[in-house]
């Protein structure tokens, strides 16, 4: 039986892969920042663009990278004016920025392009530890920059921080966390480090803390961001109540999306493609795409496997509206096992992983494969 078909997608994501410097962690798509490279990649945007039409319809527009805030002014009043005609409908748009690219006229060309959400990479507070992993900003520059953005009127602001940094102890972490909340952002991502084997730190031999460090790193941040008035509702992201990424819940509500762009990936119509990482062979063909046919299998698990993520699961009757199909057929001898174990729980129409659980949710998602 066939997946029935889906809506048009309503999100888009766009990856920006150019930076000033390279972080040593990073596994993303990017290339050093060059003025030539980056009218090409502009031109190479906007023919993929015309071949791949987007839905008038869209709710959110992701920028993304990359560092997008690297692009000088002109530059990014260039590749905002591209999507200025598909934001009519659009709840929320939200770009990147590291803080040392950040200044006033950039703000400010975000805001008349209509950005009303901006996502910086702050990392850590300890300044040393910033170098460490080659970051080229500091605390500073991280409220200077936050000034700027609230001063032009963006006042949906989410920090990235870091956890499991080499040299990293429980204390830097604190102080970053409470650093961080001091500067009142709506919205806090987390995310433990994780070595790539193509970075600067696979390709060093540069390790990450031992797992009973990030455990007790992850759980102490567990325990203190609500407690600050964030709420967790996914595994990495914490917000102010009715701030929660519009964006990143489609992903986890395994809705469809399009991205376009060097190093994007989309969903849609029951495929998923992915834009080459390569920065010359996006240039000499940016319409490619790499597609992958997902089978009504793959859907099922992936979808159950995004919504598990959420901290309040996933809704039964929006499965069952998906598919046309129970999700205790698909999935409830192995459901049930899990739910013996303490791992699951099932109530009011949800399934989703318990505090157990959630510690474990990768194994909890091989036990249910």
């Amino acid at each position: 039986m066939m997946t029935p078909q889906r809506k048009k997608a309503e999100a888009l994501y766009v990856h920006v892969p150019f930076c000033d410097a390279i972080c040593s962690y990073c596994d993303f798509a990017h290339a050093v920042y060059q003025k030539e490279l980056v009218q090409k990649w502009l031109s190479a945007l906007r023919k993929e663009m015309e071949m791949y039409p987007i839905s008038s319809s869209l709710k959110t527009i992701y920028i993304g990278g990359g560092t997008p805030s690297v692009l000088s002014l002109k530059e990014l009043d260039a590749m905002l004016s591209l999507f200025d005609p598909y934001r009519k409908d659009v709840i929320e748009y939200t770009m990147e920025v590291n803080p040392e690219t950040v200044n006033a006229d950039k703000a400010s060309c975000m805001v008349m392009h209509g950005v009303n959400r901006v996502s910086m990479g702050l990392q850590t507070s300890d300044d040393a530890l910033l170098r460490r992993i080659g970051r080229r900003h500091t605390f500073a520059d991280v409220k200077h920059a936050v000034s700027i953005l609230h001063q032009a009127g963006i006042d949906n602001l989410s920090l990235d921080l870091m956890y499991s940094l080499p040299d990293q102890t429980m204390a830097i972490l604190q102080k970053s966390v409470q650093d961080a909340v001091s500067l009142e952002p709506e919205h806090l991502s987390l995310y433990s480090l994780t070595i790539e084997a193509n970075t600067v730190f696979g390709r060093t031999g540069i390790k990450s803390l031992d797992e009973d460090s990030e455990a007790d790193m992850y759980e102490w941040i567990c325990r203190t961001l609500p407690a600050c008035g964030y709420q967790q509702y996914e595994i990495s992201n914490f917000a102010h109540a009715g701030y929660e990424s519009r964006h990143n819940l489609t992903y986890w509500h395994y809705e469809d999306f399009i991205g376009l762009g060097c190093g994007a990936s989309g969903k849609e119509n029951h495929a998923r493609y992915d834009h080459t990482k390569n920065i010359r062979t996006y240039l000499k063909d940016p319409v490619h795409r790499d597609m992958i046919p997902l089978s009504r299998e793959d859907e099922e698990f992936e979808m159950v496997m995004m919504n598990l993520r959420l901290k309040k699961g996933m809704k039964l009757s929006a499965y069952r509206d998906r598919f046309d199909e129970d999700y205790r057929v698909r999935f409830g001898k192995k459901s049930q096992k899990l739910m013996e174990k303490g791992l699951l729980e099932e109530k009011d129409g949800w399934i989703r992983a318990t505090d157990r659980g959630y510690e474990i949710l990768n194994s909890v998602l091989v036990e249910l494969m």
